[in-house]
């Protein structure tokens, strides 16, 4: 006999085949992620991208760096700053709208006013990719992090003070390309665009990671390949277990009475997500990461003898695995409590909670409310940041394990693969459920 679940799901997949808007929305989504494909193997001219490819691969933030440009980056490709200028412009303005009372006032506007907030964003992003585009451009020509002058020698050629500029607006009109693409996936509900596209990212290079182990694992390494594999599973199992958990606290309302009805008297439950900052850390803690560095790689050439040990030294201790990893972990916990703190606010929680009539079970409303809510949410966050910061860290913690760069699971690419497709999956989830209310 076929369960619930079975019949549900059968259901489902019925009205997905039989809805011909969803379906075309779908197939719209996807060819959109064939033209970033296809974008993101056109190079900038002058580049040798076999250079480059190696380059990126033997530096750890580089890769990093790779992951969120949706892996345009190791080509140099036309869209090689990928979404990052964006992402950055729309945690600044999330921070400015905390700060800045006009923002904040407009935030609070509805559609109207979550418009102009992403019409600010949309021009905070062209300085922001020009910046990072001159920053990149800089630091392929000064060697990497390196230290050595000739480190990414052969990458960037002798470019004039035209070839610079040029390469910084075609970099930048490439974020743009993306950032409008990404808005046009999102408009059709079957996922977050700028998500997508790092996934998009990540996913198109699965086969070249699989042809690499398979080249480079031998009988001996059986053992390490199905260790590998396990602990793959596990990572994925654990993230879906952290991006779904959540602590439901307990809330009544009281019963009122206007007129001849009466309101109120249920029952319900106030959901708190262990992880609520999603990502977002790990990017706040790899621009942070790779800031010190990238700063160092200016003063390699001073000077003053000071300043060239150190950036030197500075250079040294980023290349050192466990300084680097130490403190890669440790920014992502702080990221995480701090970003948490900025979009999760106990105080309006419990004072939303009170003009409702609700009230948490044995806890008096008002301050007592909010000072209990913002407890549970430190404890809960305590295991999600932990959790975080370990899969931040993950291919450093598997590199003395495996010895090989092959058989390293990249933390944070599995994170985003996971919870893109638990997004897509609740959106066209939602979707259905829609359509099946309504006979389609």
């Amino acid at each position: 006999m076929i369960s619930r679940q079975g019949m549900a799901f059968t259901n489902k997949f019925k009205i997905l085949i039989r809805d011909k808007q969803l379906r075309k929305n779908i197939l719209f989504v996807l060819g959109l992620l064939i033209v970033f494909r296809i974008a993101a193997h056109v190079p900038v001219p002058g580049i040798n991208t076999e250079a480059l490819a190696n380059f990126f691969s033997s530096n750890q933030l580089l890769g990093l760096l790779n992951v969120f440009s949706g892996g345009g980056l190791e080509n140099f490709s036309v869209v090689a700053l990928g979404v990052g200028p964006f992402i950055t412009a729309s945690i600044i303005f999330q921070l400015l709208t905390m700060i800045v009372p006009k923002l904040e006032e407009l935030s609070k506007e509805g559609e109207y006013g979550q418009r102009k907030i992403n019409q600010y964003t949309r021009i905070l992003t062209v300085p922001m990719a020009l910046v990072q585009a001159y920053g990149l451009i800089a630091l392929l020509r000064g060697g990497g992090f390196g230290g050595h002058a000739g480190g990414a020698a052969g990458l960037l050629g002798e470019l004039s003070l035209v070839d610079i500029v040029t390469t910084m607006i075609v970099l930048t009109g490439g974020t743009i390309f993306l950032m409008w693409i990404g808005e046009l996936i999102s408009e059709r509900k079957v996922g977050n665009g700028i998500s997508l596209i790092i996934f998009a990212g990540i996913v198109s290079r699965i086969p070249t990671s699989l042809q690499q182990i398979f080249l480079t694992v031998n009988r001996a390494d059986i053992i390490n390949l199905i260790l590998f594999i396990g602990i793959i599973i596990v990572t994925v199992a654990a993230i879906v277990v952290i991006t779904e958990g959540q602590r439901n606290i307990p809330i009544s309302y009281a019963k009122r009475v206007r007129g001849a009805k009466m309101y109120g008297g249920v029952d319900t439950h106030l959901p708190l997500r262990v992880n609520q900052a999603g990502v977002i850390p790990i990017i706040f803690a790899i621009a942070i990461v790779l800031f010190p560095p990238l700063i160092a790689q200016f003063f390699l050439r001073a000077n003053s003898a000071f300043l060239q040990n150190a950036a030197q030294f500075v250079i040294n201790a980023f290349n050192n695995q466990f300084f680097y990893g130490t403190i890669y972990f440790l920014l992502v916990v702080a990221f995480t409590y701090f970003y948490t703190a900025v979009i999760f606010h106990p105080q309006q929680v419990a004072e939303n909670l009170q003009k409702q009539g609700g009230f948490i079970p044995g806890i008096r409303p008002g301050t007592a409310t909010a000072e209990y809510i913002g407890k549970v949410s430190n404890r809960i966050m305590l295991a999600g940041a932990t959790f975080l910061g370990l899969v931040a860290i993950l291919p450093l913690l598997m590199q003395p394990l495996f010895g090989s760069q092959a058989l390293i699971v990249g933390g944070t690419s599995v994170l985003i693969v996971v919870a893109v497709v638990i997004e897509i999956v609740g959106q066209v989830d939602a979707q259905l459920e829609m359509r099946s209310y309504d006979g389609v």
